[in-house]
């Protein structure tokens, strides 16, 4: 659908417009009915925003969706929400702690709270595929810049490829109850941890319980999120929309993460229920009908993550892996040619895979630290109206 439908004056009207009329009935108080509007104003920025970020995010061609730039941006898309969300609650502070908006931020938290362990999660299986990763350099390693291809180079980069192969096997088979490594997000990583195997990074402390859940973590997050009515917004001045629409956009960002990246017990049966009125709603659902779409294609269906770059070593791996397995040697000149030219494509997704990875692992830390520091600002001026009441 053109953005044309989305953007422009109308942008989060439609939902505000009982508070537009409740200004209206209230515009010979002159002040109050500014401060109102001023609130409204507000209201529709975070309206557009969100729209627009999701209107660009929906963009993605096939080829983009769910991958490592991708995901980039759907969590640069939810910093910059979450930003403006923080904000508008910060201008507000008077009217979030009063009913009904007291409530309403308790529930956003208790789901935000559900999202860290998410976050944790996901930082884990970065981590995994980080393991991946450094298998793939050891085949380059073997194999690539070799002015002489022999036995012994072929011979390493098939236990490599071996091993990967289990790696990556293991993960959709056993990966559902396989928990993570303990981290925390405070501490930067040692580089000494990059020659661990991947055996031994099975048998490192855990970061969620081995009884944990992403499937059901999503759900906890989603559970009871619904439009707010009529009498709700009205009563909240409109701040209830702001608040649903941020729960909205968390639930998807999670839901997102967990369809793209390796972690315990992934699952894709997060329901979304999202009135169409609200202008990001078209966007929203239309990503999740084409993630859910993407798991369902026969290639994908038991991938342990929909990541794009994780498929793409998955389908290099196995290649190369016949090409070594069917290596005679002495090489022809014509096999050898084949063979570097697999190499290269290995290269091309090993690249891909190491310049992305950092970059979304700090992305996914700032993402936890934000929502720890919006909530305890969130809590503390709760707790000092509270006080002077």
């Amino acid at each position: 659908m053109p953005a044309t439908d989305y953007q422009g004056s109308h942008i989060g009207r439609s939902i505000l417009s009982l508070r537009r009329d409740q200004v209206a009935a209230h515009s010979m108080e002159g002040g109050s009915a500014h401060e109102a509007t001023g609130l409204e104003v507000e209201l529709e920025a975070f309206q557009r925003q969100v729209t627009e970020r999701f209107l660009d995010l929906s963009s993605a061609g096939p080829d983009e969706l769910l991958s490592l730039s991708w995901v980039r941006r759907l969590l640069d898309a939810f910093l910059c929400c979450q930003e403006e969300f923080r904000a508008i609650l910060f201008n507000n502070r008077a009217l979030v702690s009063r009913p009904p908006m007291d409530r309403l931020i308790a529930e956003f938290n208790e789901r935000t709270v559900k999202a860290l362990d998410v976050c944790n999660a996901i930082r884990d299986g970065i981590e995994r595929i980080r393991q991946w990763q450094k298998l793939l350099e050891i085949v380059l390693c073997a194999l690539e810049n070799q002015r002489n291809l022999g036995e012994g180079q072929f011979r390493r980069a098939k236990k490599a490829l071996i091993d990967l192969a289990i790696a990556m096997l293991d993960e959709k088979d056993s990966g559902s109850t396989v928990a993570h490594r303990n981290r925390s997000f405070g501490r930067n990583n040692n580089s000494s941890r990059d020659h661990r195997s991947v055996g031994h990074f099975r048998s490192l402390s855990w970061s969620v319980s081995r009884s944990w859940s992403a499937a059901k973590q999503i759900q906890a997050i989603g559970n009871n999120l619904s439009a707010p009515k009529g009498n709700e917004i009205v009563a909240t001045n409109g701040l209830s929309v702001a608040v649903f629409t941020m729960a909205s956009v968390l639930l998807f960002v999670m839901w997102a993460l967990v369809a793209a990246i390796p972690c315990q017990d992934r699952g894709l049966q997060a329901h979304f229920s999202i009135p169409r009125q609200y202008t990001w709603a078209a966007p929203v659902l239309s990503l999740h009908d084409r993630i859910v779409e993407e798991s369902k294609k026969r290639e994908r269906k038991n991938a342990c993550g929909l990541l794009r770059e994780i498929y793409q070593v998955e389908k290099c791996s196995r290649m190369m892996s016949e090409m070594v397995d069917s290596v005679q040697f002495p090489l022809t000149e014509e096999k050898e040619g084949e063979v570097r030219q697999r190499i290269q494509e290995v290269v091309q997704v090993f690249d891909s895979v190491k310049e992305g990875l950092d970059p979304l692992e700090r992305q996914v830390r700032e993402v936890f630290h934000r929502i720890v520091r919006s909530r305890a600002e969130g809590l503390d001026y709760m707790g000092r109206a509270n006080s002077h009441e």
